[in-house]
C-alpha cells in the first residue's frame, strides 16, 4: 500500500520484497530466513524496512549491509528495531546485527537506528498511541502537513537514543483503543516516549546513512492518514527532496486496503512480489 502511495502519487519507483515460503512460493511472514530479490537493494537510493528476527542467509544479508555501508537511507518501521535475530547462525559475519548483541550492543537496531528492543510502555490491544508532535521540531520537513496521528498499536519503551538523534514525534500512551480515549495516568506518560526520530549512522567518515525510525507502522497503524503522510515526507527528505515536499502530500490509497489486525502466525496465501512503476 505505502509503495503503491509512492510509486502512483509521487513518482517513486518501489520494488517491494517479502518473505516467501520456499516450499510453496507464497508470503509467510513467518518464514525468518528467506526475503528473496535483495539483489534491488544494490541499485536502490532508499530502504524502507519492516523486519522482525530475521535469519537470513549470508548472500541476501550481504546486499543490505553493502547498502548500509555505502551510507544509503534507511526508513525503518516499528519492530525493526529488533530486525535480526542469529539464533542459530552465530558464526555469520552479520550475527552482530543480532539485536541481543553485546559485543555490538543491541546490534543492529541500538547501533544504526538508535535503540534496539526493550519493552512495551503500553499494553498491547489494550492501550494505543497518540502522536505528540515535538514543538521543537514543528518545522522539520518530515512534519509538513502532519497534525493528527492515532495509531492502535502500543508505545514501546525507548530509553538507549543516542545524543544525535533528533525526536519528531512522542508516543502518548491512550487508556483504550479508540482514538477519541484519553491518555493514561500515572507513569507510562511520564516521561513520554519518543515514537519518531530521526539520526545520522555513520559506517565510516565517508558513508553517512539518513535515518528515520518510528516504532509505529503496523499494518492497521497506516491506516492513519497522517502517519502515511508522515512516511511518504520521509521518503522525500531520505533522498534530498524535502523542497519538493508538498505542503500536504497526496496520501490517498490507490486502492482498497484492508490490514489484518497485527499479531503472530499470521499468513497471506496466494500473493507475489511484485514491482510498482511510477504511472509518471
Amino acid at each position: 500500500m505505502l509503495a503503491r502511495i509512492l510509486a502512483a502519487r509521487h513518482g517513486f519507483k518501489c520494488t517491494v520484497l517479502f518473505a516467501i515460503n520456499p516450499s510453496d512460493g507464497t508470503i509467510d511472514p513467518i518464514t525468518l530466513t528467506n526475503i528473496p530479490g535483495m539483489k534491488a537493494l544494490d541499485s536502490a537510493d532508499l530502504c524502507v524496512m519492516l523486519l522482525r528476527f530475521r535469519e537470513l542467509p549470508d548472500e541476501q544479508m550481504k546486499h543490505f549491509v553493502d547498502y548500509l555501508h555505502a551510507g544509503k537511507p534507511i526508513i525503518a518501521l516499528r519492530t525493526s528495531t529488533h530486525a535480526f535475530a542469529y539464533a542459530h547462525k552465530k558464526q555469520s559475519p552479520y550475527a552482530r546485527f543480532d539485536w541481543q548483541n553485546k559485543d555490538w550492543p543491541g546490534g543492529f537496531g541500538q547501533q544504526v537506528l538508535g535503540e534496539t528492543w526493550g519493552d512495551h510502555d503500553g499494553e498491547p490491544g489494550q492501550e494505543s498511541t497518540r502522536g505528540i508532535i515535538n514543538e521543537a521540531a514543528r518545522n522539520h520537513p518530515i512534519l509538513r502537513g502532519v497534525s493528527d496521528i492515532w495509531v492502535p498499536t502500543d508505545v514501546y519503551g525507548v530509553i538507549h537514543l543516542p545524543a544525535d538523534a533528533q525526536v519528531l514525534v512522542f508516543g502518548q500512551v491512550s487508556s483504550g483503543m479508540d482514538p477519541g480515549d484519553g491518555p493514561v495516568t500515572g507513569a507510562k506518560n511520564s516521561p513520554l516516549m519518543p515514537v519518531v526520530w530521526i539520526r545520522n549512522y555513520a559506517s565510516d567518515k565517508a558513508h553517512v546513512s539518513k535515518i528515520v525510525a518510528t516504532t509505529m507502522g503496523a499494518a492497521v497503524d497506516l491506516e492513519n492518514e497522517d502517519l502515511r503522510r508522515l512516511l511518504v515526507n520521509a521518503a522525500y527528505w531520505c533522498v534530498g527532496l524535502e523542497k519538493q515536499i508538498p505542503p500536504k502530500a497526496n496520501v490517498d490509497y490507490t486502492g482498497d486496503y484492508h490490514p489484518s489486525w497485527f499479531g503472530f502466525g499470521k499468513f497471506v496465501k496466494d500473493v507475489r512480489p511484485m514491482e510498482l512503476e511510477s504511472e509518471e
